[in-house]
């Protein structure tokens, strides 16, 4: 597999935790995250994509790994215009939204500041 992305988490929004133990997914968002949508998110320090991502590859999240099951339609455009996408662990191979990337989670991710964000594919 050949890593397209890799990030770093920088700052967590005071929401972001809540995101993931509530809803089921976290929300990344490079430097520029608006104000009220920050304080939802994991701001990332990079939304630079050196290739497709695809159903099939996974997400890193630290040593956790999780298969992607279904790329919505804007995920690439997103990330790399804005650093922004939405990780869904809900396992779904059919996209709720075109800006969101699903995986497969038998356990939610902990992120922190330093924590590294890899897609493979």
């Amino acid at each position: 597999m050949t890593t397209v992305f890799q990030t770093t988490v920088t700052t967590i929004g005071p929401e972001a935790e809540g995101m993931i133990e509530g809803a089921n997914m976290l929300i990344l968002f490079g430097e520029d995250a608006p104000a009220d949508l920050a304080e939802f998110c994991f701001t990332i320090d990079n939304k630079n994509l050196a290739g497709p991502i695809q159903a099939g590859g996974v997400v890193l999240i630290d040593d956790l790994s999780y298969p992607i099951t279904s790329v919505g339609e804007v995920v690439e455009k997103n990330l790399s215009n804005l650093g922004h996408i939405t990780i869904a662990f809900d396992g779904s191979e059919e996209s709720s939204l075109p800006g969101t990337l699903h995986v497969s989670a038998e356990k939610l991710p902990t992120l922190a500041k330093g924590t590294i964000v890899k897609i493979n594919t």
